[in-house]
């Protein structure tokens, strides 16, 4: 199953309820919402009071990424703000199995994701305890960056690992995702 999760981290700040409405109505069942601290990434976003706010707008799904150092403080506070299902990068938490217990234990699906130079294989012990493994295919942090081409053959590589052990865990890749290079992303995983 393939699922449309366009980012908020792109929309026009002044109009951001409307653009949510707006790629709800053109079939998005997620809404991808980037959270950087200036510290894991150089870029700072927006936090809670931004997606409690937009919370009011859609009941569609939040998928929140969370790029900030030891995101285990913030699990509960982003779970009340509207939160769904929270993203952490396995390289800014000091104990991942302990956040992902949280994230779990708040109801919430878990998800991990890797840099782009991250070796894959980092996440597959992790692979039956979370429902999504995130795929960076831009450096994390900003915005309007190209789609790295090898990327797409971690893809491939934990697609593999995961149909081969049976596990239910989704992929999701963020990041310089195009007309152009759609269907090859799709492709491999």
């Amino acid at each position: 199953m393939n699922i449309l999760a366009p980012s908020i981290l792109s929309a026009d700040f002044t109009k951001l309820g409307e653009e949510i409405k707006s790629v709800v109505e053109g079939g998005a069942e997620y809404i991808h919402i980037d959270v950087m601290d200036g510290m894991f990434v150089p870029s700072i976003s927006y936090g809670m009071p931004v997606i409690k706010s937009i919370r009011k707008v859609t009941d569609k799904v939040f998928d929140v990424h969370l790029m900030v150092t030891e995101p285990i403080r913030y699990i509960e506070d982003f779970k009340n703000s509207g939160a769904d299902l929270i993203t952490v990068h396995i390289e800014a938490c000091k104990d991942l199995k302990a956040t992902i217990e949280k994230i779990k234990s708040l109801g919430m699906k878990a998800s991990v994701a890797l840099k782009p130079n991250t070796p894959i294989e980092s996440v597959f012990e992790y692979v039956p305890m979370i429902d999504m493994v995130l795929c960076m295919s831009v450096e994390p942090g900003f915005g309007g960056q190209k789609y790295i081409d090898s990327v797409t053959d971690k893809i491939k590589t934990l697609k593999k690992y995961i149909d081969d052990n049976g596990y239910k865990c989704d992929i999701e890749v963020d990041g310089g995702i195009n007309f152009d290079n759609l269907e090859m992303v799709l492709e491999a995983g």
